[in-house]
């Protein structure tokens, strides 16, 4: 009995797909801490200059329970974008990314219901999206249906988990930094 059951267990193993047993998910932890902090301070916006790239913003808008909105770019008029920080405007930051930033350098993350990226959505949740530049990636678990092996979707979303967790650390050190 043992026996079956083990082999039913590794049969399961085998047939479930790599973005089912994804890597472990950088994003997951790190929304939590920036929604919880948001969330304690009653704010539903954060921006921090990117300090490893000069020139380069990362802002979230956050709408409680439902989506967090992540925008990270280079901005040509830093002086501006300076000046909105320290006035703690982190909705006109946000909003400049969005719309002015400097072609081709803006990563955009939509992190439905603001729980972490998921490789594929749960039940009918739309799925999570991430921008880079020219490139969009849509975590629906369809790589099929995008015509690409499964290997190069798992890849996508890992590396997407790992950028979208590096900003989300950026704007947590903000947060716990800046006394908003």
């Amino acid at each position: 009995m043992v026996t079956r059951l083990a082999l039913v267990a590794l049969t399961a193993l085998a047939v479930v797909p790599a973005v089912a047993r994804a890597q472990d998910l950088k994003s997951t932890d790190l929304v939590k801490q920036l929604t919880q902090l948001l969330d304690q301070k009653k704010i539903d916006a954060i921006a921090a200059a990117d300090a490893q790239n000069p020139g380069s913003y990362h802002a979230a808008l956050y709408f409680p329970g439902t989506q967090l909105l992540v925008v990270s770019a280079k901005y040509s008029a830093p002086a501006l974008l300076t000046e909105l920080l320290a006035r703690k405007d982190y909705r006109a930051v946000y909003a400049e990314l969005t719309s002015a930033s400097v072609p081709g350098s803006k990563l955009f993350v939509n992190d439905v219901y603001a729980n972490g990226l998921a490789p594929k959505p749960s039940g009918s949740q739309p799925p999570d999206s991430f921008e880079s530049g020219a490139t969009q990636a849509t975590f629906d678990g369809g790589w099929k249906k995008a015509k690409i092996a499964e290997a190069d979707y798992v890849k996508s979303f890992a590396d997407a988990d790992a950028v979208y967790a590096r900003l989300l650390q950026a704007l947590i050190n903000q947060l716990k930094s800046s006394g908003t």
